[in-house]
């Protein structure tokens, strides 16, 4: 005779007598314990003073942190999933007590709040973990990642194209003029010469009515009224659009219309292999045991340029600098090795050619640069000391596998917010994000 199959009871509409307590559900050791924790335990008064007295009531700024920080360790980047959250999951509504913010809340809090923020609370937290002897802040393993924009893809602006167009309207200007003085030279003989490499709107403006008026009672064919017509319609207005693009280029090649911030670069996450151009920022993290130390976010497409301006930053965030730097051949430039000596950081860094030397046990000289050529012997020496040997072996080790939990492990390819300000928010928490999943699997 067959046993008769039991069932666990299963009474989904029954009342509970007690209600249960939320935090009895959640693990004691589960990452949401650590991100209270961790901020409950955060000076955040200058985030305070953001808020304003009077109107209705605010969601408590610590509740907020938490949930976004919350939501960067378990890959949820939307505000409106975020709200979704605080409805279902428990480890949120245990987060918030039971609080319910709308997107447009938790997103207000995310690009204005924290905006000039969020780096003293990253650094806070690294200031503990160090305290705690989890990290060192005297050595940096630095390297950098570009991150698309949440930027149009197809509406940019070239500086090549803003520079071919000037010299264009510089070039039929001067043909006019050429032309205007062939037809009625003895009208423009007192008048003044123009400067066709130097023009901006005023000048050209002035050149169009000059040229309009001493050809007005002329017979001129219908072509060249066409152009000075176009010119007098269209390039002022031109040349005024060219100086504001300028003025947002700076020293950069491109940017996005949607994002001005953002650069155009190539990715090397690119699905369709044929090296296509995107708006994006250039990421750079400094990292020691895996854990993130400092960040820092560039329109500079090649790590380079870059070193200089992360270092301010990283000291301007713990008063100091590290006593080593170790990176790869893209920081090896003559001015970063004079940088890092002039700033006391003894530097672990690559050249173009020390894979190269290292094969041939003889450093590449450099006949028109001498003081290059010791450089490289320097860094050579340093590189293949112990130590140098030691901390190159570790640096792809240390930073490299962070940038692939960023991106491929918690699918962070694309910021949401757009502008440098409130991508570096996003990369703030993302940064606290990775740092306190660290220490919470680390028990």
């Amino acid at each position: 005779m067959a046993s008769k199959v039991v069932f666990k009871d299963y009474i989904p509409n029954q009342n509970v007598l007690f209600p249960p307590n939320l935090s009895e559900l959640i693990d004691s050791k589960h990452p949401v314990r650590v991100v209270s924790g961790i901020v409950d335990g955060l000076d955040l008064t200058s985030l305070m003073r953001n808020y304003k007295p009077g109107g209705t009531s605010s969601y408590h700024p610590k509740m907020l942190l938490k949930v976004l920080v919350y939501g960067y360790l378990c890959n949820i980047y939307s505000s409106r999933k975020l709200e979704q959250a605080l409805k279902e999951n428990i480890h949120f509504m245990w987060l918030s007590g039971m609080s319910q913010p709308d997107h447009n809340t938790i997103n207000r809090f995310r690009s204005q709040r924290l905006n000039g923020q969020i780096k003293e609370i990253f650094t806070q937290i690294v200031l503990l973990l160090e305290r705690e002897g989890i990290v060192s802040l005297k050595t940096a393993f630095v390297d950098g990642t570009k991150i698309e924009a949440n930027a149009n893809r197809y509406t940019f602006v070239w500086g090549k194209a803003i520079k071919k167009s000037k010299e264009r309207i510089e070039q039929q200007l001067e043909e006019l003029w050429n032309y205007a003085q062939s037809v009625a030279k003895e009208e423009l003989k007192n008048t003044e010469s123009v400067d066709f490499r130097a023009i901006d709107k005023e000048k050209v403006e002035a050149a169009i009515n000059t040229i309009n008026a001493v050809l007005k009672e002329k017979k001129v064919p219908s072509k060249v009224r066409q152009k000075l017509n176009y010119a007098k319609k269209n390039w002022p207005k031109n040349l005024e659009k060219y100086k504001q693009q300028e003025e947002i280029l700076q020293n950069r090649n491109s940017f996005s219309k949607t994002d001005t911030d953002a650069t155009f670069m190539r990715m090397k996450e690119d699905h369709m292999l044929n090296g296509q151009l995107k708006p994006a920022y250039n990421l750079q993290i400094s990292t020691n045991k895996q854990f993130i130390l400092h960040y820092s976010l560039h329109p500079n497409p090649t790590d380079t340029k870059t070193l200089s301006p992360h270092i301010d930053s990283f000291e301007k965030s713990y008063k100091k600098v590290p006593k080593e730097l170790v990176a790869d051949a893209g920081y090896g430039s003559q001015e970063n090795y004079n940088l890092l000596k002039a700033r006391k950081i003894k530097a672990f860094v690559k050249y173009n050619y020390f894979d190269r030397d290292c094969k041939t046990k003889q450093v590449t000289a450099s006949q028109n640069n001498p003081e290059l050529a010791k450089i490289r012997q320097k860094a050579f020496d340093l590189l293949k000391t112990k130590r140098g040997e030691q901390l190159r072996k570790q640096r792809c080790h240390d930073v490299e596998p962070v940038f692939a939990q960023i991106k491929h492990n918690k699918g962070f390819k694309r910021f949401m917010l757009r502008g440098q300000n409130k991508a570096e928010v996003e990369i703030g928490l993302l940064s606290i994000a990775h740092n306190l999943q660290k220490m919470a699997l680390a028990g």
